[in-house]
């Protein structure tokens, strides 16, 4: 039997971050996940504050645009700033604006190994992982602590997934030193 059009579940990535400034390990992280998971998209939802950071070296603008020069070749890869629609900067809420937008889906929220060490203190952090699928990319000098983490004991075999690939050891942290 031939699915109807609207009942084929679309498949979405979202890239949460500052992308502060974004860089090739975020392209090779969306690559991949589209690739392992059959994603139909990849949102690299740019936020303006990150709630557990500092301020950002780069502007708002400055980001977006960098970010899109360096995704031209990737069709599948959307840059997008939800903030003003949403009225927040935090996942949870973000997920829910996704979801609500493309009921017939599947979300998968891409984050890296750093990220997972604190995952069980974002806001909503059990709903997160009860309404998406949560891909964690190995990080340079993280995978020990993550794996270690509340997060990954607390999610691993129900929602999460740890994902080790070729990496690049790059990083927007890095790139602001230069």
């Amino acid at each position: 039997m031939v699915q109807a059009k609207s009942e084929i579940k679309k498949k979405i990535g979202i890239l949460g971050g500052t992308f502060d400034p974004a860089h090739n390990g975020h392209v090779k992280i969306s690559i991949e996940a589209k690739k392992r998971y059959k994603l139909n998209e990849v949102i690299w939802a740019i936020t303006k504050k990150n709630p557990h950071k500092a301020k950002s070296a780069y502007s708002l603008n400055k980001r977006i645009t960098y970010a899109k020069k360096i995704n031209q070749k990737y069709r599948f890869i959307k840059v997008k700033f939800f903030e003003r629609i949403i009225k927040s900067n935090r996942t949870i809420d973000l997920i829910k604006h996704i979801k609500k937008k493309n009921k017939i889906s599947e979300i998968y929220f891409i984050m890296g190994a750093d990220n997972l060490i604190h995952f069980h203190r974002w806001k909503n952090s059990n709903l997160i992982s009860s309404i998406c699928n949560i891909l964690v990319f190995d990080r340079n000098g993280y995978k020990a602590k993550s794996l270690k983490s509340l997060g990954f004991k607390k999610y691993n075999k129900k929602s999460l997934e740890f994902i080790k690939f070729k990496k690049v050891n790059i990083s927007s942290s890095k790139l602001r030193k230069i």
